[in-house]
Order: C-alpha cells, then structure tokens, then sequence
C-alpha cells in the first residue's frame, strides 16, 4: 500500500469514527481524542488531516452531501414517470440514511448548525422533489387540481418527519414505512391513469434493509413480501388489500393537496 492510499484509509477512517461519535453524543460532547481513537490512528494523524472538530464534522457533512447528491441526481435524470423516480429517491434516501452513519450524522449536522454553512442538504432535497413534481406536472402526470406546490409541502413534511423519527427508531425508514406513505399519497397526487402503474415500493431493486431487515420482512433481499403489486390495482403494493381506513385517510390527505 503507498503512502498516498494509507493517507485516504486514513481520512477516510476519521470521517467514519466523527460520523459515530456525532450520532452517539453530539457535536458538543464528541471529543477528537475519541475519533482518532475510533479511526485507530494517532491524535497527530487527525490533526495532520484536520485542523479542528469543526474541520472534521465539515467532512462529514460533505460525504453525507455527496451521496444524497448521487441520489437526486440519478432520480433527476433518469427514464420513466417523474412521479415514479420521486417514490424511487425516497426509498434511495431511506436505505442511505439506514445504512450509512456518515449520511445520517451529516444530514444531522447540517440540519442543526445550518445557518452561515456553504450549503444546506434540506434546501437541496426541497430543490429535488419540487423539480421532480414540476416535471410531472409538464408531464401530464398530476391529478386535476394537484398543484407542485402544496403536493411538495406534504411531502417535504412526512419525509424530514420520517428522518427524524429514526434517529429514535430505524424502523421509520424501512422499506413498508415508506411504502405505506406513498401508498396514502399516490391515489391523491397522481393522474388516474397512472394509479395502477407507480408502484409505493419502489420500481428499483431496494437490496437489504438495514441489520438483515430484508429478511425480516418475509422475502429475499432486494424484493418487498409476497405477492408485491402495482398501487391502485386491487393490491397494497405489498399484497395485502388496502383497508377502507386507509383509502379514507387517502381521502383526507388529497383535500390538502388540491
């Protein structure tokens, strides 16, 4: 190995063990004895690669704006519904954010000290859904009356909800938690032609969830349970009927989006 590859290994190592400490205890309380501690370096190794803390949480949130980045960018330049690309970079988002503590830490970071920073991630996730809806719209896939904006508010709000939460519990950014929110949104947003066509699960192979959930759910990894279907055709997106309770929340939630 060079020089210049250990140098990365190790930069790389101390953005990893700041994301963790930062998740666990906080910008304040996490100490840069412990992240270099964590990377399994030196304090003089941490210091050589960053002058302070607050050059090492700017890191992180820099790799967490990379990725999520990577993501808006495949769902705003991809082929097919832009409704459906949309469902598709929330699932996209939701698997990074289970996954990788880097992402979670970053987006933490940038959502609480985001004033005077060089960027703001939840700024750029608004940017990203208000395009993809903009371009449904062009499209002819919205239902009559459904307006980008009010359909963006709604889903900016469950989404950051949805990030939050799972700070407590990881279990807000499986695969049916999402898939159960667009599942309510879909029949409210999307033209009635489409309905039976986007899928709440996503169109992308999803992979494994976090900690072996793939497996949890009752399926092999990168498929949702049994019997997955299409939203709007007499399944729930995940084989299960939709119950009149869910079609009438359905109901409610398309009053605010018109």
């Amino acid at each position: 190995m060079t020089k210049q590859d250990r140098a990365v290994r190790t930069r790389l190592a101390l953005i990893r063990s700041a994301a963790e400490q930062f998740e666990d205890r906080g910008y304040v309380r996490a100490g840069l004895a412990r992240i270099s501690a964590g990377a399994g370096v030196s304090s003089g190794a941490l210091h050589f690669h960053f002058a302070n803390k607050a050059a090492v949480a700017e890191a992180v949130e820099r790799a967490a704006a990379d990725a999520l980045r990577g993501a808006a960018g495949r769902a705003r330049d991809g082929d097919g519904h832009a409704l459906q690309r949309l469902v598709d970079v929330t699932h996209h988002v939701a698997r990074l954010l289970c996954a990788d503590v880097v992402v979670r830490a970053g987006l933490r970071l940038n959502a609480e000290t985001g004033a005077g920073r060089a960027w703001d991630l939840r700024r750029e996730w608004r940017g990203c859904v208000r395009g993809l809806l903009a371009e449904a719209e062009r499209l002819g896939e919205l239902a009559a009356g459904v307006t980008p904006q009010r359909t963006c508010a709604v889903v900016l709000a469950a989404t950051t909800g949805i990030e939050v939460l799972a700070r407590e519990d990881q279990g807000w950014l499986a695969r049916p938690s999402l898939t159960d929110l667009w599942r309510l949104l879909l029949p409210c947003v999307a033209a009635p032609g489409l309905v039976g066509v986007l899928d709440p699960a996503g169109s992308e192979s999803l992979g494994s969830e976090s900690a072996g959930r793939g497996s949890a759910e009752g399926g092999p990894p990168g498929k949702g349970p049994a019997g997955s279907g299409a939203a709007g055709s007499g399944s729930a997106g995940s084989g299960a009927p939709v119950a009149p309770g869910l079609r009438t929340q359905a109901s409610r939630v398309g009053f605010a989006l018109r």
